[in-house]
């Protein structure tokens, strides 16, 4: 009766094992966060820069006994709002982004306008970037999701700003690239 126990038990350790091999190969999926990061961000950006200019959101919706409206009017570009509507569905436009070989030689993530027409050997694997690039998406937006949503309410969303914020300055998944060399006073 013993051996069949042990079978037993080096089955659920085998399958264990499998388990978590697996979560730690999707979990480290992407290799270069710097460059998917900047992936999101220019999204992100693609996003801020189609905005349409909104109205304010009137909130004032009760009458008081005069007859007026009582609330408030919350300008649309501060608004819990905005920030939903840019972040929505952003992870699942990151399925058009694929890994491919640049003319640097380098891999870099480039979108896919059609994926019937995309000339690549491996599709399967293209889409399996795209898959992994939309979760690392998800897991970005959700460990930097305060800090993100504030800088979209706070600050100027000027070309360029997106991937400094987000990827330097919020995930810092990339280092600032401006190093600054401090002089000796010789006098």
């Amino acid at each position: 009766m013993e051996p069949r126990g042990v079978i037993h038990r080096s089955g659920g350790f085998l399958l264990l094992v499998a388990i978590l091999a697996a979560a730690a190969s999707s979990a480290s999926a992407i290799g270069d966060k710097c460059a998917a990061c900047k992936a999101v961000a220019a999204e992100l950006e693609i996003g801020l820069s189609s905005e349409k200019p909104r109205n304010h959101l009137d909130l004032r919706n009760r009458l008081n006994s005069k007859g007026q409206r009582e609330g408030k009017v919350i300008d649309y570009r501060v608004s819990e709002l905005r920030v939903v509507e840019l972040l929505d569905g952003l992870c699942d436009k990151m399925q058009d982004y694929t890994l491919k070989k640049l003319e640097s030689g380098d891999k870099g993530w480039v979108k896919v306008t059609d994926w019937n027409s995309f000339q690549t050997e491996k599709k399967a694997a293209a889409r399996a970037h795209s898959k992994n690039l939309s979760s690392f998406c998800g897991r970005l937006l959700e460990e930097t999701e305060d800090e993100l949503s504030e800088w979209i309410k706070t600050s100027s969303t000027e070309s360029g700003n997106v991937t400094k914020a987000l990827c330097e300055d919020i995930s810092k998944h990339c280092r600032s690239t401006s190093v600054t060399t401090e002089m000796d006073d010789e006098l």
